[in-house]
């Protein structure tokens, strides 16, 4: 399947909300879809390319896969995004979708000079796109994590330092439980 990734806007809000909660209730349960959604809705209005980006693909009319990818910010001069959350509409899963637009923001966050990559996630699905496990004494999360094992990262640009310190998350992701 051809895909057009393209960067959204927040006048795409009402797609993405009902993307996530599609795909993350029939994954996870409804509590989980309800979760995503509200996450999504804070996220989609603060899309300004900069602190919030996020990426997707349409079939037709149907928006089948986005990604959002947001600041995370460290008293260092080092610039840090986090790829998180991802969702394809699950008649779309399996097929390459949700790895094709991490790679097309990949692209794109290193074009733009990102120093490094996270997400937070499954080890066996991002180790597709070049993701490896961090250990929080390398690059600290900003809340406890209840999975270490899914922190993973990727360099895009400079070299991790030797510390990062004061982790910052942007306003959506204030929340500990989504830890």
């Amino acid at each position: 399947m051809h895909q057009h990734i393209e960067e959204l806007l927040p006048i795409h809000k009402d797609q993405l909300v009902a993307l996530f909660r599609e795909s993350f209730t029939a994954a996870e349960g409804e509590n989980e879809g309800l979760m995503l959604a509200s996450l999504v809705s804070d996220l989609a209005e603060m899309i300004d390319k900069e602190t919030v980006s996020c990426f997707g693909t349409w079939q037709e009319e149907q928006l089948i896969g986005a990604v959002f990818v947001t600041q995370l910010s460290f008293d260092e001069d080092y610039r840090v995004q986090m790829l998180a959350p991802v969702a394809v509409a699950t008649s779309y899963q399996r097929q390459g979708v949700g790895q094709t637009i991490i790679q097309a923001a990949i692209n794109c966050l290193a074009e733009r000079k990102i120093d490094l990559l996270v997400t937070y996630g499954d080890p066996a699905y991002y180790s597709k796109t070049g993701f490896s496990p961090l250990s929080v004494a390398e690059v600290p999360a900003p809340y406890n994590l209840s999975m270490p094992i899914g922190w993973q990262g990727q360099v895009l640009n400079r070299a991790l330092p030797s510390t990062l310190t004061n982790p910052r998350s942007v306003s959506a992701f204030r929340q500990p439980e989504l830890w």
